[in-house]
């Protein structure tokens, strides 16, 4: 069949269900994979090259397959096993959050994927610990296949696709001066605070990740607009980093940083319940999601890595 491009997760029936596309068409993965494929989209890049090598000779599922794209319901494209973030990763972004401050290597955190992550248009509630609440449009990356020790100049070829992530920060809790540094949890670990998708382009759509416009507004108003030609590591060098001090595997989302821009230091700039922020990436779709009060929203329960 055609060469499948997209790959997501929405809610079908009331169940999380993977999804694979090609241009204007979607397809449950089941269709084009069989009833035995897993159901899970890290399930299914677990074993990838045995599931390509399905896909590439399954019959083409037809229009009659097809799944209404208007009607959606996207959940996270992948629930990885780890999700990585990186900070000051942008130079324009370091100078306006640390002046002249050098960057000697990636600086990264983990956060919890099952609690933070939520699909395109999902709302995302204001926690109640904080007040300064701030948008990061980040470009994701999806690992494909475990990488370990991994060399900048081989790094690509691990990679299964991109993604878009707005990762939701309190600022509150940035530390003026602390022994123990930056706490993290509290600042970037909230329930739904990483909407991500709305799918995953595949790597091989994407010739450079380093030549990618990104931009981000809130109610039509432009926030962050950059390219990622001004990332201080590249995606290149931060998987031969990670993947020097832990294994990478597939599914696993790597957060590349975030460009200038961000609300930090304008009060009036922080997000307000009924806000609508709209993250961008080249050939990546569109990520929307809308602020609302409290944080009491369940986070949509999706089955887990490698099922």
């Amino acid at each position: 069949m055609a060469s499948i491009t997209r790959f997501g997760t929405v809610l079908l029936d009331g169940a999380a269900t993977v999804v694979m596309g090609e241009q204007a068409w979607w397809w449950r993965a089941v269709d084009i994979l069989g009833d035995d494929a897993p159901t899970s989209l890290v399930g299914i890049l677990d074993g990838w090259d045995h599931w390509s090598s399905v896909a590439d000779a399954a019959p083409d599922p037809g229009p009659h397959l097809a799944l209404e794209a208007e009607s959606l319901v996207w959940l996270p494209p992948v629930m990885p096993r780890k999700l990585i973030c990186i900070g000051a990763n942008y130079g324009k972004h370091n100078a306006e959050m640390l002046g002249d401050e050098a960057q000697p290597r990636p600086y990264s955190f983990l956060v919890p994927p099952t609690t933070t992550l939520v699909g395109s248009m999902a709302d995302v509630p204001l926690p109640t610990h904080a007040k300064k609440i701030d948008y990061e449009v980040e470009l994701a990356v999806v690992i494909g296949r475990r990488a370990k020790a991994v060399s900048a100049d081989d790094a690509l070829s691990v990679v299964f696709g991109y993604s878009i992530l707005n990762d939701i920060s309190a600022r509150d809790w940035v530390p003026a001066d602390s022994f123990m540094g930056m706490d993290w949890v509290i600042m970037k670990s909230f329930d739904r605070s990483a909407p991500m998708g709305p799918w995953i382009t595949a790597a091989s759509e994407v010739s450079n990740p380093q030549a990618l416009d990104l931009s981000l507004t809130v109610n039509d108003d432009s926030r962050q607009k950059s390219n990622t030609a001004d990332m201080v590591f590249s995606v290149a060098k931060l998987i031969e980093h990670l993947s020097s001090v832990m294994t990478l595997e597939p599914g696993d989302v790597i957060a590349t940083g975030t460009p200038e821009g961000t609300a930090f230091g304008n009060d009036d700039l922080y997000l307000r319940a009924g806000d609508i922020m709209r993250a961008e990436i080249t050939g990546l779709g569109v990520l929307v999601n809308q602020v609302s009060v409290g944080d009491h929203l369940p986070v949509p329960a999706l089955t887990g890595p490698g099922t």
